[in-house]
């Protein structure tokens, strides 16, 4: 008789592993590739990838995008940021770079995490960790956020003030000066410590 458990796919966000060494390498599951032009989102009941919306201006995400299992921006990531009152209250975001283009999403990867984009969205923290792929035959050596060519910086800020526009409302949101791993590993263990204290009812 076959292990049913093995039938079903598990949730990406509860049920996959957040990395085989965070808060420095992280499993990342990817919603969006710098070739969408419309917003995805994990749907939190089912775990499938549902549209938010499509983008209504002509900004598109430089990296690829998605978030690190097991996180969630609770009150430890929202006091790591001034002016937050409290964290998003999704998983942790994280933009990936890679050389190689990777044109689909719904997919598994390992990311190396290099620093992090702080943005404030109503108050709340919603923090957008900066990593590289693992092993990725350009930027797999880089360890520190600076070391990326500030152009691609410049368009991920960008993108992330502009992402939520729409013609009839500029939706302002405030991402301030990158910060270093250094930083990004202490939001990374918040995240993981919200999470453990969120959902400590689902067990191990």
């Amino acid at each position: 008789m076959p292990n049913r458990a093995h039938l079903h796919r598990p949730h990406p966000w509860h049920g996959l592993e957040p990395g085989p060494n965070p808060p420095d390498l992280v499993t990342t599951y990817i919603e969006i590739c710098p070739f969408d032009v419309v917003k995805y989102e994990v749907d939190k009941p089912s775990g499938y990838l549902r549209v938010d919306r499509p983008q209504l201006t002509s900004s598109a995400p430089p990296t690829l995008y998605g978030f690190i299992p097991r996180t969630y921006c609770g009150h430890r990531v929202g006091a790591l940021m001034a002016g937050a009152s409290h964290g998003d209250r999704d998983p942790l975001d994280i933009c990936v770079v890679s050389e190689r283009p990777i044109t689909r999403a719904d997919i598994l990867l390992t990311a190396r995490v290099i620093g992090g984009l702080p943005m404030l969205d109503a108050r709340e923290a919603d923090d957008k960790i900066i990593a590289v792929l693992d092993r990725d035959p350009v930027y797999g050596d880089v360890r520190e956020i600076d070391e990326l060519p500030k152009s691609l910086l410049d368009r991920l800020v960008h993108y992330f003030e502009t992402y939520k526009w729409t013609p009839a409302d500029q939706h302002v949101v405030e991402v301030g000066p990158p910060y270093r791993c250094e930083h990004a590993r202490r939001v990374i263990r918040a995240a993981l410590e919200d999470y453990d204290e969120e959902f400590a009812a689902l067990g191990p």
